[in-house]
């Protein structure tokens, strides 16, 4: 345990860090704690600091910054969450569009790092109960025809099929009929058994076109598929502490790209019962080792379904942030409720 003295100043040292980015010395801890102690008292409790792992001397400079585990300790027992300013709730009271789940959930993330000024990633629910809406089949150019898949969720899906034959639009319009009728309502196990057991009633190479549209559904329908949606990546170029490493940076959009690591640190925030906060290396994944990330679940009519958050330095504002990704988790809940 930490005396109240050493936390005071701990908490001073996280805060002037945060807000200036530059080692904290002791004439400033001085100033900014309201204590009243000398200077060397102040460097002794840095020093006591220093051992337990709390903070670092960065070079050789006089100041300190926190570690991991100062900024650990720091949100789990000294932070004072700040209630929204004014201008950051303006856009939450917008609320969230409800016309369409998949429009929802991309709008989630772009709030987060609007508001942030960092990156905003959800991860969407699986998808076991997604079933097929309506097909259609669009003619292209050079052989091409775009198959257009609509899910009951309302999320809308297009494919370029290339094909070994020329379609009219009445041939098209016959096979999207055909699918239409014989797989409206299906997930995709029961689309593949009815076209197996249908597609011989119809002739040439629209058999095999019906066939390609089933292969093509599977990672539309599947109920074992989940994806991030990340917005604002770019912001954090703008992040100093991030820019400052661009190996580090340049490893931390493969991490945005690949996504599948990313994937399982998100689905921990599904078994959270509020906001979670991996800091540094925390999160088991190096790219991230200067990064923070701040999650919470969302719900849809009281289940569990997904988990949003944002990606930013470990240098954050975290009293400003934690906020943020709370109640835009409560927004995107409430509308996909509806």
């Amino acid at each position: 345990m930490l005396s109240d003295r050493a936390q005071i100043l701990l908490k001073t040292l996280v805060e002037r860090y945060i807000a200036d980015g530059q080692p904290v010395g002791s004439k400033a801890l001085s100033h900014y704690s309201g204590l009243d102690i000398s200077s060397a008292t102040i460097r002794n409790v840095m020093v006591d600091l220093e051992q337990l792992g709390f903070v670092a001397s960065p070079h050789t400079s006089a100041g300190r910054i926190p570690t991991s585990l100062g900024y650990r300790f720091f949100v789990d027992s000294l932070l004072s969450v700040q209630q929204l300013h004014a201008d950051k709730l303006q856009p939450l009271s917008n609320g969230l569009p409800v016309d369409n789940p998949q429009r929802t959930i991309t709008a989630a993330s772009q709030l987060l790092s609007q508001l942030t000024h960092f990156a905003g990633v959800v991860l969407t629910p699986r998808r076991q109960d997604v079933l097929l809406k309506h097909i259609e089949f669009l003619p292209l150019s050079d052989r091409r025809v775009l198959l257009i898949l609509v899910t009951s969720d309302g999320d809308v899906q297009n494919r370029i099929i290339q094909t070994n034959s020329l379609f009219s639009q009445s041939e098209l319009s016959e096979a999207a009929n055909f699918l239409n009728a014989h797989c409206t309502g299906r997930t995709w196990h029961n689309l593949r058994q009815v076209v197996e057991n249908e597609v011989r009633a119809v002739k040439g190479e629209l058999a095999a076109l019906l066939n390609t549209a089933v292969v093509y559904s599977q990672d539309v329908l599947s109920g074992d598929t989940e994806n991030l949606v990340i917005s604002g990546e770019r912001n954090l170029l703008d992040s100093d502490d991030l820019a400052a490493n661009m190996g580090r940076l340049r490893q931390l959009f493969e991490l945005f790209e690949r996504k599948t690591a990313l994937l399982q640190l998100m689905e921990a925030g599904n078994r959270a019962e509020g906001v979670k906060i991996f800091i540094g290396g925390e999160s088991g994944l190096a790219p991230l080792d200067d990064c923070s990330i701040i999650t919470a679940p969302y719900h849809a009519n009281g289940e569990v379904i997904g988990t949003l958050g944002v990606i930013g330095p470990t240098r954050m504002a975290y009293e400003r942030i934690i906020p943020i990704v709370d109640v835009t988790a409560r927004l995107l809940s409430s509308a996909l409720s509806q």
